[in-house]
């Protein structure tokens, strides 16, 4: 018999992360089937589950510089960056900007890739500590979405644009953050309402922008998924908050600011400009130069499109006006309040189901 070394410590820590939390794992006795609208959306998941290999031509020959549309924000500040005097990029043209166009796409899709990971993760945590049993039931759907989802996002990258880049900082506190805490409504707050809803929000910023055939079926089939994520959690802390005390309600409030208002400022993937000669610290200043004289913000659409699912999905949990309206107050403040009667992603989850939407179009067709 053979025997082969494993590998070592420097190995798994370069490629495994432990986190700790501190919740009880617990049965559930009661084995009644009393939450209506949770059972609906687990009837849903479970006639909505769909194929990595069979549902997705894999076949599809995918060029990297024709998919990264060429004229998005992002590389309308980088194009002007070159401009800017004393810049380190100056002697750019326009094939290093497609080359960091394509760092940046791989870079997103890594992220994507990663945060899919952490939702398996957290929504397998839920199925193990949440008290009901229709929640447990859909929890273990969403588990298994979310390991299709990190699969799909992992095989388009490593065949079709040849690597990936790490977990980044900000993605990586959140996920560990929602995974750490001991309570269980801290997981839904974190992933289903916070989390998915960026999640909505970059998928469908994505899908606006690339003509793709594969990513686009791959992301349309991920939103129809995640859209049913987010409607568990509004479905199911709306009922559990009318339960708590306003100090209980108040700290979820604070949760939500240090999510939202505290971390607008999304951290970006230094390795993209390493990779490319230089680095984030020499760039930015040059950026943020060109951003302002053409008065470009990148990330706008992404933002406006994740405030415009979250803060109606957290009016219907009643945070908004808890504590004498201290949330609305703060997101008031904000600008975000626009948003406020946007339709909620527990009311409108059916309309991204784009599996329910091909499959009646496929059977129309046969029968035509």
């Amino acid at each position: 018999m053979t025997v082969t070394d494993g590998p070592d410590r420097a190995e798994m820590d370069a490629t495994i992360k432990i986190v700790r939390d501190h919740c009880d794992r617990i049965f559930v006795w009661n084995y009644e089937r009393d939450r209506d609208q949770l059972v609906t959306l687990y009837n849903k998941a479970t006639s909505s589950q769909w194929n990595s290999v069979t549902d997705l031509d894999w076949s599809i020959e995918v060029d990297p510089e024709t998919v990264v549309p060429s004229d998005t924000p992002l590389l309308q500040i980088v194009r002007g960056a070159v401009d800017e005097p004393g810049s380190p990029i100056a002697s750019w043209g326009e094939r290093e900007i497609t080359a960091f166009g394509i760092e940046s796409f791989k870079a997103n899709l890594s992220q994507f890739m990663h945060g899919e990971q952490g939702a398996m993760m957290t929504a397998a945590k839920i199925v193990e500590t949440v008290p009901w049993i229709d929640a447990r039931y859909y929890a273990a759907t969403q588990t298994m979405d979310e390991a299709r989802h990190t699969e799909v996002f992992a095989k388009y990258l490593h065949t079709k644009l040849g690597d990936s880049y790490p977990i980044g900082p900000f993605l990586d506190e959140q996920l560990t953050a929602v995974m750490e805490d001991s309570r269980w409504d801290i997981a839904y707050l974190g992933m289903q309402i916070v989390i998915e809803s960026l999640a909505l929000a970059a998928f469908g910023s994505m899908l606006r922008t690339i003509d793709e055939p594969l990513l686009r079926k791959l992301l349309r089939y991920v939103l129809a998924d995640e859209a049913r994520h987010v409607a568990f959690g509004v479905l199911s802390l709306s009922e559990y908050y009318q339960e708590l005390t306003e100090a209980e309600l108040k700290d979820r409030q604070e949760f939500l600011l240090e999510n939202t208002l505290r971390s607008r400022a999304r951290s970006v993937t230094p390795e993209i400009w390493e990779r490319l000669g230089t680095s984030i610290d020499a760039v930015g200043p040059y950026l943020l130069a060109a951003a302002q004289k053409a008065k470009v913000h990148p990330f706008a659409a992404f933002q406006r499109g994740f405030f415009a699912k979250l803060v109606p999905n957290v009016r219907k949990l009643g945070l908004l006006d808890a504590n004498d309206g201290y949330l609305r107050r703060h997101w008031g403040e904000a600008g975000l309040l626009e948003f406020e009667f946007a339709d909620d992603t527990g009311s409108d989850y059916e309309s991204y189901d784009a599996v329910a939407q091909d499959r009646a179009a496929a059977a129309a067709a046969g029968e035509a």
